[in-house]
């Protein structure tokens, strides 16, 4: 990626467009390939299996039958049942007669529906069971989660987990300040509180009244002793939210800021309150990066931030802090490794459930909602970040996708399963005269969504490249 954006103009759009087109079509591919594996356990029959829209540049024709093709457009993709919005099971009610009304291209799709061997009309989708047609629809969602949970499982066996007991694997140096702690310490105290995990450290840190050195209790050599250590949260940038008031005047990862207008700081808590009581007036941060001091002024913005009850607008700059100490790491067995790609899953579903709900309540500004445009800006930044990144990246927008697909709203998975569970209890489809008004209303919603939030993204996108 590195090399593509080194290239003036037509490498920083290919360096945001590879990333979104690789993420979404891994991302489409698997919901897609739910869709087609399940169906065809159902004992449907796919007649093509798309990754983007418009015409094929690739495609072959399967043992089964099956078109497969990537097309020119690749914002999305579909597999096409037989049976499924095709007609086939109205064929019967015009015994082959062509309608004078009907046009050429539905001409066209009915010769190609006509040419299909008998023995595969009767695998159609709308002849299948009930439990068939909601499994292959319910299918793509839960690949999605499934893709998801893979890599976030394959992240964490990767980057390794919080060894246990708690150990020190890394240490930030902060000038100025002697470190007595060194690596492969066991910590086992934090200015006298017990502490078994990071997180313990962490909140025995915040709950100190003023950021200060502190004094650990750590095991070394089999001998326990005391040392003394800088202040662990210390406001070391960890990472840069992307279009944010940081990342546009370039602040970066491992900068260390010293100084907030003058005033020398040593806890990120510090620099949070001189950031939220700014009232958006331009701050100027002192910073020391590689071992050289710089400076780097710029204007904190209100942004909707989430809180234990739900969401507020706060100034932000858009950083997040490191500690000065990183716990050693080891690598999970696979049980636990499952078990972290499954939480990761449950955790994005949380969140998505929590910001649409508090959208819907007016908590959450609309323009938080973001487009292909916005998605495709993210992608570019998270794959400069690396492999890791990335991949996260991936697994979440999977989650979104499946999350947001089961929806209860017509031509989404959510809505078809609502028609089918009409069905099962009805004992028959819904008749044809709703689905002609609920099915235009679906789309039209989908729709407008997707202009609203491209709408979003192009706003956002003037104010990046006017700022």
């Amino acid at each position: 990626m590195d090399l593509i954006a080194s290239i003036p103009m037509v490498g920083g759009l290919l360096s945001v467009v590879i990333p979104f087109i690789i993420a979404i079509s891994i991302v489409v591919f698997v919901h897609e390939l739910g869709h087609l594996l399940v169906g065809r356990m159902a004992g449907i029959h796919a007649r093509k299996f798309s990754i983007g829209f418009g015409p094929a540049l690739i495609a072959r024709t399967d043992r089964h039958g099956t078109v497969w093709q990537v097309a020119a457009i690749p914002l999305g993709g579909m597999v096409l049942f037989l049976g499924e919005a095709d007609g086939i099971h109205k064929k019967d009610e015009v015994d082959g007669e062509e309608s004078s009304t009907e046009t050429a291209a539905a001409r066209e799709e009915r010769a190609e529906i006509e040419a299909i061997p008998e023995e595969l009309r009767e695998k159609s989708f709308d002849r299948a069971s009930v439990a068939g047609r909601a499994a292959t629809i319910f299918a793509g969602p839960f690949f999605n989660f499934v893709l998801a949970a893979i890599l976030f499982a394959g992240v964490a066996l990767w980057s390794g987990i919080e060894a246990q007991p708690l150990r020190v694997g890394e240490l930030v140096e902060v000038p100025g300040q002697p470190n007595e702690l060194e690596l492969g310490d066991e910590i086992l105290a934090v200015n006298g509180v017990a502490v078994a995990s990071m997180s313990g450290f962490s909140q025995a840190v915040r709950n100190m009244e003023t950021p200060a050195p502190v004094t650990l209790d750590i095991l070394r050599d089999g001998r326990e002793m005391e040392v003394r250590s800088p202040y662990p949260l210390a406001p070391v940038v960890a990472f840069i939210q992307p279009f944010s008031a940081a990342s546009r005047a370039g602040i970066q990862p491992d900068d260390l800021i010293q100084s907030v207008n003058g005033t020398p700081i040593m806890s990120f808590r510090e620099l949070l309150e001189a950031v939220e009581t700014s009232e958006g007036n331009p701050l100027a941060l002192g910073i020391l990066r590689d071992g050289r001091e710089t400076a780097i002024t710029l204007a904190p913005e209100v942004v909707d931030t989430e809180t234990v009850d739900g969401f507020e607008k706060r100034y932000r700059i858009g950083v997040g802090m490191d500690r000065t100490i990183t716990p050693a790491l080891t690598t999970p067995g696979p049980v636990e490794a499952i078990r972290l790609g499954v939480t990761g899953v449950w955790q994005v579903i949380s969140v998505s459930g929590k910001a649409i709900k508090h959208l819907f309540l007016g908590n959450l500004g609309l323009d938080n909602i973001q487009g292909p445009i916005g998605i495709a800006q993210l992608s570019g930044e998270q794959a400069k970040l690396g492999v890791i990144d990335f991949v996260q990246f991936v697994g979440v927008i999977s989650v979104s996708i499946g999350f947001l697909n089961l929806f209860p709203i017509p031509i989404l998975d959510g809505g078809r399963l609502v028609f089918i569970a009409y069905e099962a209890v009805v004992g028959r489809p819904p008749p044809d005269r709703l689905l002609d008004v609920v099915m235009p209303v679906g789309l039209a919603m989908v729709l407008l969504l997707m202009l609203f939030a491209t709408y979003n993204d192009l706003i956002r996108l003037a104010a990046n490249l006017t700022s």
